[in-house]
């Protein structure tokens, strides 16, 4: 079987029964492509017969070592992640004899703690906006809704105004793998979103919450450049993603005392390990909780 067959079939497997989004199932395609594309200039493998006859650890390992150079590890890891669920789907699909993707253990990566603003300067940043313009209204609204729900980027540019229940404080999210969960909204959400929607009173249910002055639906670029702006207005130094506002939910959350498992169902994680790494505590914290938590109360 030629490659290119080989590799349609597993991003249609990846796409239909692991719902992977498109942006991870492009991410596949590419890194496969370029390991499919080397297989071909190295050892003049085409298929995955000849694949199976020709393969070696050593082989990977020098793929991967040929990007040591040019790529973080982060990236190695995933690349080789891509390509070991690829062999074991050849595998199981008994195109391939074994599964090769065993023998070749990924790199060791030191995990960085992510961004994430402390809880006074996120109430800079939600006061940033200049309410009385039509944008500062909107970006207000949207830094309340990312913030108060803890939402990805992507899933706040997608909301419509018919997944939000203005009333009861709710909020309908499709997230990963068009997994919808239903996420609550408090009061300061819920004010500065009645202001926002004042601006967009006579718009159907369809249209997108969240627009540009076009009246556009926003991109997830657009957010990023928004919250850019207004962490440049209230001078901070951290250079923030929309994704480091979702980080401060969850370590704020954590610090006030929320159950990690309640966290993970905000989030919308499958894994508890994945949302143990959204959280983090500072040190003066972890020993103020030590002192009072321990049984015998240890001074450290």
């Amino acid at each position: 079987m030629e490659f290119e067959k080989a590799l349609t079939s597993f991003i249609e497997f990846l796409r239909g029964i692991r719902n992977l989004s498109p942006n991870t199932l492009r991410a596949y395609q590419q890194d496969l492509r370029h390991w499919i594309n080397e297989l071909g200039r190295t050892l003049g493998v085409k298929t995955v017969q000849e694949l199976d006859k020709n393969f070696s650890p050593t082989c990977l390992r020098s793929y991967l070592m040929g990007l040591y150079l040019t790529h973080e590890k982060t990236s190695l890891c995933r690349r080789l992640s891509a390509i070991r669920s690829f062999l074991r789907y050849l595998k199981n699909q008994h195109w391939l004899s074994q599964d090769f993707g065993i023998y070749v253990p990924s790199p060791k990566i030191q995990e960085k703690l992510p961004l994430f603003l402390k809880i006074e300067e996120m109430g800079e940043l939600l006061d940033s906006p200049d309410l009385s313009q039509r944008l500062g209204r909107r970006d207000r609204a949207l830094f309340e809704i990312l913030y108060g729900c803890g939402l990805r980027v992507g899933e706040v540019v997608g909301l419509d105004l018919r997944h939000l229940d203005l009333e009861g404080g709710w909020v309908r999210v499709m997230g990963k793998g068009s997994k919808e969960r239903m996420l609550p909204f408090g009061s300061a959400a819920r004010e500065a979103l009645t202001h926002y929607l004042k601006d967009r009173s006579g718009v159907s249910q369809g249209e997108p919450l969240f627009v540009n002055f076009r009246g556009t639906r926003l991109s997830s670029r657009s957010v990023a450049r928004i919250l850019a702006k207004h962490l440049v207005k209230i001078a901070s130094t951290k250079s923030l993603s929309p994704h480091g506002v979702r980080h401060s939910f969850a370590t704020h959350l954590l610090s006030a005392g929320a159950d990690l498992r309640t966290i993970q169902e905000l989030l919308g994680h499958t894994r508890l390990t994945t949302t143990q790494r959204y959280t983090h505590l500072d040190l003066g914290k972890l020993v103020d909780d030590y002192r009072g938590a321990h049984p015998l109360n240890r001074k450290v």
